[in-house]
């Protein structure tokens, strides 16, 4: 008989976990809803990077890898990017504590299956070219939470906003640009206001 793994009992700790814990939040946002949307985008965007610019990445292996990305935060919880990035000590000091738990996690798991896992539970080991990937897509999803919070009447997030809509711009990702420009205006719509477009879509 196989030993048990609490790997997967551990993952699904994830929706437990809140986001933005710094901010008063009229939405609530937790770690598992997070990964599912930045694991979209990031899906999206290598599709796009493929079709539209000519590039050679495989999307399947970007979703996955971006539904993994935040699985650490099992066991280091949710670090506020101002306390994280606050010093170059405080970040060193908690990508050593991040790689830890990562390679914790991929202890859970039954021998056999680790190296499959390696490259998308370990930062480390990432391709480089994918972890990019997953790295805009999560700005973007953050993007989009502090667009719903102003939109909302949420002042807290107002900086918060500008700062991120800026590292985006530094990204200088055509894939990146096309999303936003593409698909970002649609997330403020209503579900009447979206069902409406549709409705007007199929009448022409």
């Amino acid at each position: 008989m196989a030993a048990t793994s609490k790997f997967f009992a551990y993952l699904e700790r994830l929706r437990w976990i809140k986001r933005w814990g710094l901010k008063r939040n009229v939405v609530e946002e937790n770690v598992m809803e997070h990964s599912w949307q930045v694991a979209t985008i990031a899906h999206v965007l290598a599709i796009i990077h493929q079709k539209k610019f000519n590039g050679a990445i495989d999307p399947s292996q970007v979703a996955t890898t971006a539904l993994y990305h935040d699985v650490s935060e099992i066991i280091t919880g949710d670090l506020p990017s101002p306390i994280k990035y606050h010093s170059d000590r405080i970040l060193s000091a908690y990508r050593i504590i991040e790689n830890e738990a990562e390679e914790e996690l991929l202890n859970l798991l039954p021998d056999d299956l680790q190296s499959d896992f390696e490259e998308i539970l370990l930062h480390q080991k990432v391709d480089p070219k994918v972890t990019n990937f997953v790295k805009a897509a999560d700005l973007i999803s953050a993007f989009l939470k502090c667009q719903l919070e102003v939109n909302s009447g949420n002042h807290e997030f107002e900086d918060a906003q500008k700062a991120i809509e800026d590292s985006i711009r530094k990204l200088e990702m055509p894939e990146v640009d096309y999303f936003m420009a593409t698909f970002v205006d649609s997330y403020l719509l209503t579900l009447d206001e979206l069902l409406k477009q549709h409705d007007e879509t199929l009448k022409k």
